[in-house]
């Protein structure tokens, strides 16, 4: 799979409000059905992926945060926004906040242009929804990763 396409390291964050609730975004794309997503993105140049996940938390929701550990990684192919077929290693951490609020002002043109809007996300809810949320195995990394520190997970 990885033939062809372009290497796209990337850091991704699962956000979570105190209600153990992950934030989405909702991207409306030009070439392709409207899609949620984990906030994150891909690395800088001599970025790590801990640095782009603390930058990206940062553009995509205002929030100033250190990510803490990688909790987990995945690999997979997909198409960018920009059209660009990538191999993307993509490496998980998680946030945890206490207040809901979203800033969105630190935006890149194309963020503002495909990522119509944000909504937290009960893992329940993730599941039955009616457009594709991605990662496509994200309730089952809720799951391992998201209960509190020092509590067992569900």
């Amino acid at each position: 799979m990885r033939a062809g396409r372009i290497a796209r390291p990337a850091a991704r964050i699962l956000l979570l409000d105190k209600g153990g609730r992950a934030l989405l975004f909702r991207f409306v794309p030009d070439d392709r059905p409207p899609f949620w997503c984990t906030p994150g993105g891909a690395l800088e140049p001599g970025e790590t992926h801990a640095a782009a996940a603390r930058r990206e938390l940062f553009e995509e929701t205002g929030i100033l945060a250190d990510p803490g550990p990688e909790v987990t990684r995945r690999e997979t192919a997909f198409t960018t926004l920009e059209g660009v077929d990538v191999w993307a290693d993509e490496r998980y951490f998680v946030v945890r906040v206490h207040d809901a609020a979203i800033r969105t002002d630190h935006h890149t043109a194309l963020e503002r242009r495909v990522m119509r809007e944000w909504r937290w996300f009960a893992p329940a809810e993730i599941d039955t929804h009616d457009e594709p949320v991605f990662p496509d195995d994200l309730t089952a990394m809720l799951a391992l990763f998201g209960s509190p520190p020092g509590s067992s997970a569900a």
